[in-house]
């Protein structure tokens, strides 16, 4: 059991950390995204110096891999529950939780590319939309609220991450482990944590607005 669940964690973090930024910017525009911008590998950088499509398809991909994650943490409970009875006793969304967890910190720290990685907001995204599915849309729904009022992408990053944890609380139905609630308020404290550089420029007026091929 113990190896199985380590195993999962593993490949959740696996999973990801391949860094999809980096990888399209390299393939297509044969440049390194760590030397463009912000040097972040996310999507907002590789739109802002990759362009629309390349931020667009990062976007999804990071997205997707986040997805990918929750439903091997679900493949992997529904196998061990059926061949293992003390596996019967814990929770779905305990796994799902673990392989949500992993995979965002596989998104921020990847081994790859020596533990600098993006700041989690679409594989986050992706990890909840299946786990918690109204709580992100609601998120998201935030997020593009505060995009459209202030032109910031990091600040509706952050309020979005933030407002996550409130809305699962009210949102998800159903069980609702400690671990489940636990990893939902930990995962968006790394996001917000990870703007911590864009926090500091919204304080000081010099955090660029979406459209503009500034850093971000």
């Amino acid at each position: 059991m113990l190896l199985a669940i380590a195993l999962l964690a593993v490949a959740a973090y696996l999973l990801g950390s391949i860094p999809t930024g980096y990888l399209l910017v390299r393939f297509v525009r044969h440049q390194d995204i760590r030397a463009l911008g912000s040097g972040n590998i996310g999507a907002t950088n590789v739109l802002r110096t990759g362009g629309k499509g390349l931020g667009a398809a990062t976007f999804l991909l990071d997205m997707l891999k986040g997805c990918a994650a929750v439903w091997l943490g679900s493949a992997a409970w529904t196998v061990l529950a059926a061949t293992a009875s003390t596996a019967r006793a814990l929770p779905l969304r305990d796994f799902q939780a673990l392989a949500a967890l992993f995979c965002v910190l596989g998104h921020m720290f990847p081994v790859w590319l020596r533990f600098r990685g993006g700041k989690g907001v679409a594989t986050g995204f992706g990890v909840f939309l299946v786990a918690a599915p109204w709580a992100a849309l609601a998120a998201i729904g935030v997020f593009a609220v505060i995009l459209a009022l202030s032109r910031y992408v990091s600040l509706g990053s952050i309020v979005a991450a933030a407002s996550f944890p409130v809305f699962a609380w009210f949102l998800v139905r159903g069980q609702r482990p400690l671990f489940f609630i636990a990893v939902q308020a930990a995962v968006a404290l790394f996001i917000v944590l990870k703007h911590h550089q864009n926090i500091r420029r919204l304080c000081a007026g010099t955090e660029s607005r979406f459209g503009a091929k500034l850093p971000a």
